[in-house]
């Protein structure tokens, strides 16, 4: 006795005619002829009775059907429980992310992902901060991974640089240092004027605070933000002056916008992971697909494997000369 033979039966005695119940079912007459006479021979009576050219079922059919009616229907509920429960337990990736890759970078990271891996029944979580309240967010477990600053050496998170920002000097549009300077500065021109300046919780606060250093400058700090679009905001009405990443958000601001002359170490968004931590298999496609696609991990990675090389060439001995 099998399933099918449990169907067919079922789908016959709905119908009481070869033809019509074979054709509801997608398959030859012959071919439920013979399933429903397997049946009945295992089971030792007769089902149907033909009546004409039809057939009708036997009172042993009629005993048999509630039963087969229980257990095909108790079937069906077990497969919509695994359905919803595989609903339930799809894997969700949680990403945290700081503000200004809200707009383009993790939309487009997504849709690419999802593009590619088509058939992966995933869902995903999103959480935006500053670096520092994301980094924190991540050794407490609540999200996978974050694209963020590098703040410090913490050796437990893992840090992956795939983004590089160009920061600009923005000003009102009215500002004397838009009317002084069309397309460049140097940053020793602009710390007559107040800066609106990143708070503690940017990782980009020490980013800058290290640039001035640098530059042996002292800004004039009239206040803080922790994130860049309040930084715009007020920058746009002329409360100050700000060194700020060159966002596609900027254009919709009233700004004059500034590239600096001076010398500035490279500035890079991370991918951010716990080393210890076991990712789920989606979060980890999901981790070597930001990897691979970014130019700027790949040639991190090339760097790296580069310095690796040279440092095993100088600590081996050097090769006996050939007499």
């Amino acid at each position: 006795m099998n399933l099918k033979q449990l169907y067919y039966f079922k789908r016959l005695s709905e119908t009481e005619h070869y033809t019509e119940a074979a054709s509801s079912l997608f398959i030859t007459q012959p071919s439920l002829s013979h399933a429903i006479a397997e049946l009945e021979k295992e089971l030792g009576v007769s089902l149907f009775f033909r009546q004409g050219r039809n057939v009708r079922i036997s009172e042993s059919g009629k005993c048999f059907l509630p039963y087969v009616e229980t257990a095909l229907s108790a079937l069906e509920n077990g497969r919509e429980r695994l359905r919803n429960n595989h609903l339930l337990c799809r894997e969700n990736i949680r990403i945290g992310f700081i503000y200004t890759m809200g707009e383009y970078v993790i939309p487009q990271i997504i849709n690419n992902y999802s593009q590619h891996f088509r058939h992966n029944d995933v869902t995903f979580s999103f959480k935006q901060g500053t670096s520092v309240a994301l980094l924190q967010s991540l050794k407490a477990d609540k999200v996978d991974m974050v694209i963020c600053s590098r703040i410090g050496d913490d050796p437990d998170i893992e840090f992956i640089p795939v983004i590089e920002q160009e920061l600009v000097v923005v000003t009102a549009k009215d500002h004397p240092l838009a009317r002084l300077h069309e397309s460049d500065v140097d940053l020793a021109e602009t710390i007559h004027y107040p800066y609106v300046y990143f708070s503690e919780s940017s990782g980009l606060r020490p980013f800058i605070d290290d640039i001035f250093h640098q530059q042996t400058l002292s800004p004039d700090i009239a206040c803080y933000v922790e994130e860049d679009l309040a930084m715009a905001g007020l920058v746009s009405i002329g409360y100050g002056i700000a060194i700020m990443p060159r966002i596609a958000a900027l254009t919709h601001y009233n700004l004059h916008i500034l590239t600096i002359k001076n010398s500035l170490p490279p500035r890079y968004i991370c991918l951010a992971t716990i080393k210890t931590k076991m990712l789920s298999p989606a979060a980890l496609r999901l981790k070597n697909f930001i990897i691979t696609h970014s130019d700027v991990a790949r040639k991190h990675a090339q760097s790296a494997a580069l310095g690796m090389s040279s440092a095993a060439r100088k600590a081996s001995p050097s090769s006996p000369a050939v007499v």
